[in-house]
């Protein structure tokens, strides 16, 4: 069975031991506070059986005897197949704890940390094994929530990429590729944007933040639990993105305060999106997949509506 190095035992790193314990990997945990790391295997156990009453796992006491503890962090990824960090989100923290992993863990394998916000470079340029640091952002709970934000420095190989992007696979994770270093990666990004504005528009008095919550639980979130934002507006116009962007681009951007709105909704930078929409679909295929999410809504309006 492969081996994980989990380096921090916190809410991040046993919900990492989770998913990789149920994939069938041994799980290796390692935490800087001792009571922490003590306490890990049975957080984990636990939710591990969590959601076996679910149905996402046979036999949560057979994964939870995969995991286990480590006296140090060098103890934590000897000899390991791949090493996970999930520790303090400082630099300096990261600029410790990522020196001493690049000296203990064996040389061919991909370092990956869980920070939500810094990019690679600013902890591994003076590391001797930088071109295998990665950056593998979660959402909080990873082990319910799938997907991974993969990002690399401009040293990080394209070999540690790929071998990250299959790990993930291979325990059930969806990676995305982030393909240039940004501060904040892509899905806090967009969650910024998202909750600044809903702060404004409570703030200026146009809705209370309960019926902004409802927009977002009983609206787009219903779509968004299983399709993105292009994938969505995709089936909003008949003939897709390009058919609803030029219905609905100009009044998008009339909407945003954002002095640049302008021009990414102009023509020129839509079709840039949609030369890279890798799956364009005509108005027949917009109307059956248009079916298709129907199902899907009415599905999750269902499952909803049992959770009342």
């Amino acid at each position: 069975m492969p081996t994980v190095g989990l380096i921090g035992a916190g809410l991040i790193g046993r919900s990492w031991a989770n998913v990789f314990a149920r994939a069938g990997w041994d799980v290796r945990l390692w935490d800087a506070d001792p009571g922490v790391t003590q306490a890990a295997p049975r957080l984990v156990a636990d939710s591990l059986h969590d959601i076996a009453r679910h149905g996402l796992i046979a036999e949560p006491a057979k994964a939870a005897a995969r995991v286990s503890i480590a006296g140090s962090l060098a103890e934590a990824v000897e000899g390991v197949d791949f090493v996970q960090e999930s520790g303090p989100e400082t630099i300096a923290a990261k600029r410790a704890i990522w020196a001493e992993l690049d000296v203990a863990a064996p040389v061919d394998i991909v370092l990956a940390s869980s920070t939500s916000a810094i990019v690679a470079s600013r902890f591994t340029e003076g590391l001797k094994g930088r071109e295998r640091c990665i950056i593998a952002h979660p959402v909080n709970p990873p082990h319910l929530v799938p997907v991974v934000e993969l990002c690399g420095a401009d040293w990080t190989s394209q070999s540690a990429r790929e071998r990250a992007r299959q790990v993930f696979l291979s325990v059930g994770q969806t990676p995305i590729e982030v393909k240039k270093e940004i501060d904040g990666f892509i899905l806090n990004r967009l969650q910024a944007a998202v909750l600044t504005e809903a702060f404004r528009l409570v703030e200026e008095g146009y809705v209370s933040p309960e019926d902004l919550d409802h927009t977002i639980a009983d609206g787009l979130g219903l779509r968004w639990a299983f399709m993105g934002p292009f994938a969505t507006i995709e089936l909003n116009a008949p003939a897709g993105i390009p058919d609803y962007c030029g219905r609905f681009g100009a009044m998008l951007a009339e909407l945003s305060r954002d002095p640049e709105a302008k021009a990414i909704w102009s023509q020129g930078k839509t079709e840039q999106v949609v030369a890279a929409w890798d799956k364009p679909l005509g108005a027949d295929a917009v109307a059956k997949k248009s079916l298709w999410r129907n199902s899907r809504l009415a599905a999750l309006a269902a499952h909803k509506k049992q959770q009342k």
